[in-house]
């Protein structure tokens, strides 16, 4: 932590390098609210397979979130158990926003796309306005851009090979 001896003068990271590094662990964790939204959104509207596949698809990229988190934090001077503990604790959030958002679809099934369209823009909004630029910093923009394009792909083959699941599952349920 940045503080200050009579003697020895300033001592620790900076302020500034400080400041940035809980910006963006405050940004993740404010994202994995719309997240845990969705998924809860995702479970009321009855389908479990695509409940399922979404929560599926969020928890896989919750993974590398995480590790950022606690690379970052481990950056500016945390010892690794406590970056650790931050990093996962930012993703607690999650779940409080998954039983809000069945809460609130399961009350009416009317809410269901309203919910869905709310947790898929509040999702993109935090990311482009905070994460993007956050990753685009100080010539990292080749390696965030090939991780966005990346993420985006298996995010669609999951999503493809899972619809694929629960088609031929419905589709067996209607030959019975």
């Amino acid at each position: 932590m940045p503080h200050e001896h009579f003697i020895k003068g300033v001592e620790g990271q900076s302020t500034q390098a400080l400041k940035r590094t809980w910006l963006f662990v405050f940004a993740i964790a404010l994202h994995n609210v719309p997240e845990g939204l969705a998924i809860g959104v995702g479970y009321a509207g009855g389908d479990v397979v695509r409940g399922s596949a979404l929560a599926t698809g969020i928890a896989i990229q919750d993974i590398p979130e995480g590790f950022v988190v606690a690379m970052a934090l481990a950056v500016v001077g945390y010892s690794r158990k406590t970056a650790i503990i931050i990093g996962m604790a930012s993703g607690l959030v999650e779940p409080v926003g998954a039983l809000l958002g069945a809460a609130i679809v399961s009350s009416s099934a009317a809410l269901l796309p309203w919910g869905l369209g709310f947790a898929a823009g509040a999702m993109l909004f935090v990311v482009s306005h905070e994460i993007i630029p956050e990753s685009h910093r100080k010539g990292h923009e080749v390696f965030a851009t090939s991780g966005l394009i990346i993420g985006f792909v298996v995010m669609m083959m999951l999503d493809t090979a899972l619809a694929d699941a629960s088609s031929e599952k419905s589709s067996d349920k209607t030959a019975v």
